[in-house]
């Protein structure tokens, strides 16, 4: 399933040998304008798998047996985990230059990593609509004073929720634990390296507060979600969080000397 088992992908095109990255700002533009339609692809998928759970949650808020509706959601969010695993290995192929068909990772990564990280994506899911439902009662409330505290609280949860959750899921992409190791490993890791996580963290959820900040007009930006807006956001926290995770498992250099042994 993970870094140490069988089942290694052959290398894509990626770059010249011993040619250096680059770094930063221009290595994002660099990934983002090489690999953008697989980014697009991606997007595209992920949010295939999370249509069914988001779109009974909706039902819920809009008023359809709105109980029944948000239990019903969190079951239908029983493929989320998978998806977010294949989508989050995909796009450190990219960044390991090592792109390759978009459907074939996906799928055969969904595959591998869909039972164990059900759970996961389930618990995800439940903390973002309990997220969007603290939310959405904060701007309603009649008292915004009051609730202060209230609103420290989300925020807080929420950056820590963004820090923790992209280690687990990189986790469950590469390397071969228990579930419970695996948060446990990731909590170490998100505080072990809080300046990179806590960086992560922000660019994955600066596309959301930008959208909460100027809602209802922000609904216009709907569609740039939908078909790459999240790619984007999970390209520039994993671009911060991805070199502590690989110089921790050695997860390239592992690779590229099986490949070396494979060739040889």
């Amino acid at each position: 399933m993970g870094l140490f088992s069988r089942n290694y992908e052959k290398p894509g095109p990626g770059v010249k040998k011993d040619e250096p990255r680059k770094k930063g700002a221009a290595r994002f533009f660099e990934l983002l304008f090489r690999d953008f339609w697989d980014l697009t692809k991606l997007n595209l998928l992920l949010c295939i798998c999370m249509l069914p759970t988001a779109g009974v949650f909706l039902l819920g808020i809009f008023g359809f047996y709105t109980g029944i509706a948000f239990i019903f959601s969190l079951l239908l969010a029983y493929p989320v985990g998978g998806a977010v695993v294949a989508y989050t290995y995909y796009i450190t192929k990219m960044m390991r230059d090592d792109p390759s068909y978009v459907w074939y990772e996906f799928k055969r990564k969904f595959g591998e990593n869909y039972r164990q990280a059900a759970p996961i994506g389930m618990l995800c899911t439940a903390f973002v609509y309990a997220q969007i439902l603290l939310w959405m009662s904060l701007v309603m409330s009649s008292e915004p004073g009051g609730e202060m505290l209230l609103f420290f609280i989300a925020l807080l949860s929420l950056i820590i929720f963004w820090m923790i959750t992209p280690y687990i899921f990189l986790h469950f992409a590469y390397i071969e634990l228990t579930t419970l190791k695996i948060i446990k490993n990731s909590v170490l890791m998100t505080f072990g390296y809080l300046p990179r996580s806590f960086m992560g963290a922000l660019s994955c959820g600066m596309m959301w507060i930008i959208f909460a900040l100027f809602y209802p007009a922000s609904l216009i930006m709907v569609p740039v979600v939908i078909l790459f807006g999240l790619s984007i956001s999970a390209l520039l926290c994993l671009m911060w969080i991805w070199t502590p995770f690989d110089n921790h498992f050695k997860i390239e250099e592992t690779l590229i000397k099986r490949l070396n042994d494979e060739e040889s």
